[in-house]
């Protein structure tokens, strides 16, 4: 990578953090910070939240999954889609009848502030966890390209410490000044960035291809690459249907509709219907953009198997590898810069939406003395540093890792978000659960996944449903157990907070 490939990468870098610079002119109190004024144009959440959800290990790890496998990855992004519509019908109605900044906020209501604080704690937790290693990602890929790009002194080498502290502290800068508004807009110039330079990098592999596109399309189809459904009952497999489509609507129902990172996009937008629109609209286009990362990963399996020096890789390295021996001055940059984008658009998103929940769920409840807006805002701004650098944190510890990150990534989202997802469904379609029972079913859930994990291995996709079936479940047996749980609020409370 040299001058004119690292102009581009700083160049992308510069744009993003004088763009939040800019946009955190605007914020001048909490609700402006973290939901933007509620005045976000539809299209823009839309593309939002299909960036929120590709990182780097999208970016890098998917194209490895149809290079040693094929396309059923996709049978994930048809139940995306179908729990996205069950989102928006039953969910969202939810969050747009309270001022809320934290989704958890209407926990406090029907359950009290036990089990609020413990859903905001679970997600903070695993947000850190699993946006530390898309962090790790995308600095590993800085750290190859800058140590190969001449830029650094002979005899010297970039450290993986300082790739992950540079990623980290680029994304933080634009977070910590911009708050949610940056985060949107350089979501959307992310999102433009990293599929040009998909499409560009997929244009440049079928041109090594003989015969070009129909030579591609002839042999990853005799090769099995374009199959899409596995009907086969394996609850070890992730990638069946069963796993895919009644695994991934669960997950997605939990990612989507019980998860404040994604919930604090919907309260950015000028109203509930075009939330739901915009959440609806954005499984089109994630389905669209698997087939992409998968097409790239066939693609390059094509390459390889027409070489005459073929590669022995697998996994993440598979597009790293190319992306690092075989694009063209120019693209090259534009490429890392794609990457850079699909990483620290999902990780803005974190680190402002980790300072929402913290902030709301933990920090303004225990406060003895009524603070000021500009007092908050300085708190907010401040807890932006400090998951920034959890994060990193998790980063530098996640060097040791063997595993593919796109899987371990995904495994930590899916651990707990089905817990949540249980205890809103609580909340929602069973009024007499009180808070002690809620509590036990979310104990009974965390066991319930770990178990799944660890003793049975069953595959990540099943993790949300596991979950959250078992918390409702355990709940509901859980009632009359302790004849002072009563719930906070009647039936028509809860119709009216949830």
């Amino acid at each position: 990578m040299g001058i004119i490939d690292s102009a581009v990468v700083v160049i992308y870098v510069v744009l993003c953090v004088v763009l939040g610079s800019r946009l955190g002119k605007s914020a001048k109190d909490l609700r402006g910070y973290f939901l933007s004024e509620s005045d976000v144009p539809a299209w823009a959440i839309m593309i939002s939240i299909v960036a929120t959800e590709t990182s780097s290990a999208t970016f890098l790890s998917v194209p490895g999954v149809a290079y040693g496998g094929n396309f059923t990855y996709l049978q994930l992004a048809v139940g995306y889609l179908v729990g996205r519509c069950l989102v928006a019908r039953f969910l969202m109605p939810a969050y747009f009848r309270q001022q809320i900044i934290s989704a958890y906020e209407i926990l406090q209501t029907r359950f009290g502030t036990a089990v609020k604080t413990l859903a905001s704690g679970l997600f903070i937790v695993t947000r850190t966890l699993g946006d530390g290693l898309r962090l790790f990602l995308a600095s590993k890929v800085v750290e190859q390209l800058l140590n190969q790009s001449g830029l650094i002194a002979e005899g010297h080498h970039l450290t993986m410490p300082i790739a992950i502290a540079i990623m980290g502290l680029a994304t933080m800068i634009y977070t910590y000044i911009g708050g949610m508004s940056a985060v949107i807009w350089t979501d959307v110039m992310q999102f433009m960035i990293y599929i040009a330079g998909a499409v560009i990098a997929f244009v440049l592999i079928l041109g090594d291809i003989p015969g070009g596109i129909s030579g591609y399309v002839e042999q990853a189809d005799a090769a099995g690459k374009f199959r899409m459904w596995d009907f086969t009952w394996d609850v070890h497999q992730p990638f069946t249907f069963w796993a895919g489509v009644v695994g991934g609507m669960i997950l997605n129902m939990a990612t989507h509709g019980a998860d404040q990172m994604m919930i604090q996009r919907y309260l950015s937008a000028r109203s509930q219907r075009q939330a739901s629109a915009a959440l609806i609209a954005s499984g089109f286009v994630v389905f669209a953009q698997f087939a992409l990362f998968l097409g790239i990963g066939a693609a390059l399996w094509v390459r390889n198997e027409t070489s005459p020096n073929p590669t022995d890789l697998k996994g993440d390295a598979v597009f790293v590898n190319y992306i690092i021996g075989n694009l063209p001055v120019g693209v090259l940059g534009l490429v890392v810069a794609a990457l850079l984008a699909a990483a620290m658009s999902t990780l803005s998103s974190s680190l402002s939406s980790s300072s929402a929940a913290l902030l709301r769920d933990f920090l303004q409840p225990m406060a003895r003395k009524p603070r000021s807006e500009e007092s908050w805002m300085r708190t907010s701004r401040r807890l932006t540093i400090v998951f920034g650098c959890l994060q990193m944190a998790v980063a530098w510890f996640a060097t040791g890792l063997q595993e593919s990150v796109v899987n371990n990534a995904l495994a930590i989202a899916s651990f707990v978000t089905g817990i949540i997802l249980g205890i809103f469904c609580l909340g929602l379609a069973f009024p007499k659960v009180g808070k002690n029972a809620a509590l036990v079913g979310m104990i009974c859930g965390l066991a319930a996944v770990t178990a799944a994990k660890f003793v049975f291995a069953v595959a990540w996709p099943w993790f949300a449903l596991i979950g959250s079936l078992t918390v409702v479940v355990a709940g509901n047996l859980a009632v009359g157990l302790d004849a002072s749980d009563r719930p906070t609020g009647t039936a028509s409370k809860l119709e009216e907070s949830l």
